[in-house]
């Protein structure tokens, strides 16, 4: 008997464990409070004077901050003839990266080949100039026939690169 009452408090408290797991999974997930929209004048100087340098006569889109690669640093997007322009900007006011929007004609030859390769009988979207670290590469967006969304990053001699 007593054996008996053992197990039947076992059964008790691992259903009543396993109650109080689906009712902490089922409670909603809190959101996370929403990002603050970065200004320029709320960065550091140099962050600020770098900005200014690479955006001149550009429209300033956004200021977002991020860690890539455990660097910190400032996106900035901008609008320049209509045309996208994006760069990459350490907490000390280095460049990183710069990416801006381009025509698929107006890219090496190689590059564009082995980018319409890729892009075979899909559709080609955005195509980006892609500076970091005195490299220049050629990003561009595609859709296949499937309805996948891709993107290819080469080289001017069309080999392809990661990110």
């Amino acid at each position: 008997m007593e054996r008996f009452l053992i197990i039947c408090f076992a059964i008790a408290a691992l259903t009543g464990a396993a109650t109080a797991q689906e009712t902490k999974a089922a409670a909603p997930l809190k959101k996370a409070a929403p990002a603050k929209k970065l200004e320029l004048k709320d960065l550091p100087l140099a962050v600020q004077k770098t900005i200014q340098d690479e955006s001149k006569g550009a429209e300033i889109k956004n200021i977002g901050k991020e860690t890539e690669h455990g660097v910190a640093q400032y996106e900035v997007e901008t609008t320049l003839n209509g045309k996208h322009r994006d760069f990459n900007v350490d907490t000390r006011g280095v460049l990183l990266l710069v990416e801006e929007e381009t025509t698929i004609d107006s890219i090496p030859a190689a590059a564009r080949a082995a980018i319409l390769k890729k892009v075979a009988d899909g559709k080609l979207g955005r195509v980006e100039l892609f500076k970091r670290g005195g490299e220049t590469m050629y990003e561009a967006a595609y859709i296949r026939k499937n309805g996948k969304k891709h993107e290819v990053l080469v080289k001017a001699d069309g080999t392809e690169t990661k990110d």
